[in-house]
């Protein structure tokens, strides 16, 4: 989802070559292959959009892959790139790399403050990692190396697994496959009232080319909407851009995670930066195109 928002805005810019690989091509997890992608290609700049990512319950059923494979796809990329002379990396993480009971709005300098989620832990800490390994790089060698944390992301191409997505692409199918069925009711996991930010992948996608441009960016930079919505009240939302008008049920004995998450983008809006799509339009816009890959049979579901 992300690389495909950084290509649609990359390929209008002049004189700029993209180097693609997806996990078929190229298996980060393995090192010998990332130091020859490397050492072949020579890129100037990186920009690491690759990670292995789910909602809660996927979190919470494969702790050992989301740390294990995403510190080794960090890590091997990170160090390759240092030593194939890439002069400009951006590491792209996730704010659910702060505390889960960091003051709200959530800062950079919140970071390994108290103690994470444990619903999300193993990816936090992954992702962390890549974070802290592009800061001491840049520290150590004084290389361009620097991260951005996105908020929660959805839009055209986001993953549609039925159980191992995320929270809005699930209430999204959920919601198209009840209006199909005419079901009477959708049970959402949790209480409903844990508040969550939302940011359109266009948005990150310009954001992202925005710190690209900045000749002396912060070693790590929020970046969001600052607007966070109960997850109830985006499942209303959901249902009515689906056009679903049945009964919108909770269940508490499902984890909430976090209770709130929501980022100060203070700092990146201080560079000239804001995000320009509002959510209503986001949802819209990302419902027909679910509707138009679920009908072609090319929805992602992985």
């Amino acid at each position: 989802m992300v690389g495909s928002a950084l290509c649609r805005q990359l390929i209008s810019i002049p004189d700029t070559e993209l180097i693609l690989r997806n996990r078929k091509e190229l298996d980060l997890t393995d090192d010998l292959s990332v130091s020859a992608f490397f050492r072949e290609q020579r890129p100037d700049t990186v920009i690491f959009a690759a990670a292995k990512v789910g909602g809660i319950h996927a979190n919470n059923t494969f702790p050992v892959e989301f740390l294990a494979d995403n510190i080794r796809m960090a890590v091997n990329s990170i160090q390759a790139a240092y030593e194939n002379g890439v002069k400009r990396f951006l590491f792209l993480g996730s704010t659910c790399i702060y505390p889960r009971m960091a003051p709200q709005p959530i800062r950079e300098e919140s970071l390994l403050s108290s103690e994470l989620e444990q619903t999300n832990e193993a990816y936090a800490l992954a992702k962390i990692t890549g974070l802290k390994l592009c800061q001491y790089y840049r520290r150590q060698y004084g290389v361009m190396f620097h991260s951005a944390m996105p908020t929660n992301l959805y839009g055209p191409g986001d993953n549609y697994h039925a159980e191992h997505s995320h929270v809005l692409p699930a209430l999204i199918r959920r919601f198209h496959e009840a209006k199909e069925s005419n079901a009477e009711s959708v049970t959402i996991w949790g209480t409903g009232k844990p508040r969550r930010e939302f940011l359109h992948v266009d948005d990150l996608a310009s954001a992202l080319i925005h710190l690209l441009k900045l000749e002396n960016p912060p070693d790590w930079v929020n970046v969001g909407t600052s607007q966070d919505i109960p997850i109830l009240d985006l499942a209303n939302l959901v249902a009515k851009t689906v056009g679903y008008n049945g009964q919108i049920k909770t269940d508490p004995s499902k984890p909430d995670g976090t209770p709130r998450k929501l980022t100060d983008t203070s700092l990146l809006r201080s560079t000239g930066w804001n995000p320009t799509i509002d959510l209503v339009s986001g949802l819209t816009s990302t419902y027909r195109d679910f509707l138009e890959t679920h009908s072609s049979g090319l929805i992602r579901v992985v």
